[in-house]
């Protein structure tokens, strides 16, 4: 570590200095270690050396530039341009240095081989970041850590340029490497501001549009590899690595009405459908990945048309593989470049809400890829991971763990989520392996993993993070969901914080969506044998608060499409994919289709290639898009379909034990509304006079067949309608005596007549 400079040397602004009227003297000597740090671009504090300085006597100035290649540097006045001084190359090349006789902001004209440049002197401004925000960088509590640091835009004492800053503690040095320094880590060296391990330099004149890294030695004197920044708002599309200087994210919103009254589009009781997409496999125009452009113009009719609320977008953060779909991220604070940048993100995000259309977005703070340029021991240490491979090491993903309980990177993961929730108006975020950020044995065998400080298995820094962040979005970000990827019995996930609950808002529910589909893949004739597979998520549907999930992970590695995964010839496929969409449709909790099983992908998912499109030419398949189209409207349109589902009072089992025949029947109701009868038949086989108990008397009118003619199906059903009769029937009083046709799903409503 460099030892800590003293005020007067390393951080005294020039405009502070006294004007003096005395013969100048010669600048004091630079120490041999002091040249040999700058040649080596290994200099710890260059403010110390650089920049304007008080000579020893108390009375005069003198300027020093470190400017290695340059041919001659002059001190000309900011103001009248009015050369002052020739700068004298003095010890070594490229350091020059004078002596003025007064204070005057000034500007360097440095001649290059071949160019003049004009700039401002980097080291004759103050300190870039204030002591509070330090404070609260170190204590993890800056939510707007991006604003702070990175590199930003700004205005410094009446200057334009780029103020760089990063955490990196226990670096001995660490310089800004760019186009503009021709990535010469000798050309920028930072500050460190050492109570906090924060480096920061301001560099005049530098505009949005520059790549730039950081170049930084070890605590062993070990040169790292060039690192991206960890709060850059815009980067490189890979395969290049290189962080870019943002442009402000200036948007004007247009989405008011909608933020306003969002949280009354996300409570338990409101109608959630989501429509899940990997942006850059969804549609290709001339095998060229989608941008935010063309999702607007095509990705948000397509799912406003099929009535979905919501959409979600696997991650959008930036990430070097993008055979990780995104779940290996290192630019947690930029979206991805690939798409498009921030601005056109935000036009996204705020076409969608003017259509009525949410955005929810993957985040990832579990873990992060191991890439040279990215954070593994970002300063020569593990500074955002653990040292212990036992504690750091994703042995499934061969990824780094976050350390969560190290406060500067609880601090990083909480302003992350408030980026994506605040500066983009994203409506919520669906929090990625949750259940890996829990448990500290998750995925390890006995001796492979290291005990909390009470001896148990559970991630207590994870837990205080998630319930932090939860905690913090519910009181910043009024409206917003934060969904949890969790696959596990923890109880209360989505409890709240006080009540000593994790905080979510929902829950994937991860068994009822391993259950449903092992019985959707048997043969019809074997799933007698395997009833309970379909009701046993009814046992603790109304645990948790639960999205019903049949995301990218089912479609992918050998697990074949969703209509693939159905037995049978084609027919008997789509027979099944329409009833078994149906189920899940009118089950209790929220919906999550993944795409292109809303019309019947055949091909498992491929995130190379775009979805298959041309199948919508095959009426079939149509049907099937039809269909989805159809369920969204009565989900959203029959209230007791959603108001009832975080209470169990609003579901009821009418057949739930008919082995035999596979039948399952069961009400949804909800206050002020009519109640609604699902009844579904998974054997290929047509049941003629089934009778189903009922609790009410009256004309039930078929508001949903699966299996009519428009849907692909072959037009069995009711005629529209079924009256109950005075018949008791597994102990109702009335009963209704039904047609179910085969492989399907049929819907009735309690009416007038």
């Amino acid at each position: 570590m460099p030892s800590k400079p003293l005020a007067t040397s390393s951080q005294r602004r020039f405009d502070h200095l006294r004007a003096v009227d005395a013969t100048p003297v010669k600048p004091p000597a630079l120490a041999a270690a002091d040249i040999a740090a700058l040649e080596n671009g290994r200099h710890g504090d260059p403010f110390a050396i650089l920049g304007p300085h008080v000579c020893d006597n108390g009375k005069n100035v003198y300027v020093r530039a470190w400017v290695p290649g340059a041919l001659g540097v002059e001190i000309h006045d900011r103001a009248t341009g009015k050369k002052i001084a020739g700068l004298v190359e003095r010890q070594t090349k490229g350091l020059f240095d004078t002596v003025l006789a007064a204070r005057i902001p000034y500007k360097l004209r440095v001649q290059w081989p071949g160019a003049v440049v004009w700039t401002e002197d980097p080291y004759a401004f103050g300190p870039c970041l204030t002591d509070w925000d330090l404070m609260l960088i170190a204590h993890g509590l800056h939510f707007r850590l991006g604003d702070v640091m990175g590199a930003r835009f700004m205005t410094m004492e009446g200057v334009e340029g780029v103020r760089f800053a990063v955490w990196a503690p226990n670096a001995r040095s660490v310089a800004v490497v760019g186009d503009f320094n021709s990535w010469d880590a000798r050309r920028h060296p930072m500050r460190c501001r050492h109570d906090f391990g924060v480096w920061e330099l301001f560099i005049p004149q530098l505009r949005p549009g520059e790549r730039y890294k950081f170049a930084l030695t070890g605590p062993d004197g070990a040169r790292l590899p060039f690192k991206a920044d960890p709060l850059a708002y815009c980067t490189e599309a890979p395969p290049a690595t290189a962080s870019v200087v943002a442009e402000p994210l200036e948007h004007t919103w247009a989405d008011a009405r909608w933020m306003s009254e969002r949280a009354a589009r996300s409570r338990p009781d409101a109608p959630i459908s989501i429509y899940e997409v990997h942006l850059g496999s969804w549609l290709r125009v001339q095998n060229r990945e989608p941008d935010w452009t063309l999702a607007r113009e095509k990705l948000l009719p397509y799912v406003k048309t099929l009535g979905f609320t919501h959409i979600e977008l696997l991650p959008v953060a930036g990430h070097p593989f993008q055979g990780s779909w995104g779940y290996q991220p290192l630019s947690l604070f930029a979206p991805a470049a690939r798409h498009g940048g921030a601005e056109d993100f935000a036009r996204f995000v705020d076409a969608c809400h003017q259509a009525c259309i949410g955005v929810i977005v993957d985040w990832v703070p579990a873990h992060f890829p191991t890439d040279a340029h990215g954070l593994r021991r970002f300063d020569g240490t593990a500074l955002y991971e653990h040292e212990d491979p036992d504690e750091g090491l994703h042995q499934d993903w061969n990824t780094l763990i976050y350390n969560f309980g190290r406060r500067e990177v609880f601090g990083f993961l909480t302003a992350s989520a408030l980026r994506w929730l605040e500066d983009f108006h994203v409506d919520g975020l669906r929090v990625d392996a949750v259940a890996s950020m829990l448990y500290r044995d998750y995925s390890r065998k006995a001796g492979e993993w290291k005990p909390n400080i009470y001896g148990g298995r559970e991630n207590l820094e994870a837990v205080a993070l998630l319930q932090h962040i939860n905690q913090t979005v519910r009181d910043r970000c009024p409206g917003a969901m934060m969904i949890a990827e969790e696959s596990t019995s923890w109880p209360g996930v989505t409890a709240p914080v006080e009540q000593g609950g994790l905080g979510f808002h929902y829950k994937w529910n991860m068994g009822w969506m391993n259950d449903t589909l092992r019985y959707m893949q048997r043969d019809p004739i074997h799933r007698r044998w395997h009833h309970d597979e379909m009701t046993f998520g009814l046992c603790y549907a109304f645990t948790e608060r639960f999205v019903l999930p049949v995301s990218h992970d089912e479609v992918v590695h050998g697990k074949h499409s969703l209509l693939a995964k159905m037995p049978g010839d084609d027919w008997r496929r789509r027979a099944s994919l329409r009833a078994y969409l149906a189920f899940m449709w009118t089950q209790p909790g929220k919906k999550l289709l993944f795409m292109g099983a809303e019309f019947g992908q055949l091909r498992e998912w491929n995130h190379d290639t775009q979805l298959d499109w041309p199948l919508l030419d095959d009426p079939a398949h149509a049907g099937l898009l039809a269909l989805m189209r159809d369920l969204n409207r009565l989900y959203a349109g029959e209230s007791a379909l959603h108001l009832g589902d975080a209470h169990p009072e609003g579901f009821r089992w009418l057949v739930v034990d008919d082995r035999d025949n596979s039948v399952f029947a069961y009400m949804r109701t909800a206050m002020g509304a009519p109640p609604v009868i699902v009844v579904v038949n998974m054997t290929p086989e047509p049941h003629r006079g089934y009778r189903v108990g009922v609790g009410f008397a009256g004309v039930w009118r078929e508001i949903l067949n699966t299996d009519a003619a428009i849907y692909g199906g072959v037009n069995i059903g009711n005629e529209g309608r079924s009256a109950s009769a005075s018949i008791p029937w597994n102990g109702c009083a009335h009963s209704l005596c039904l047609t179910l046709p085969p492989l399907a799903a049929i819907v009735l409503r309690l009416c007038d007549a």
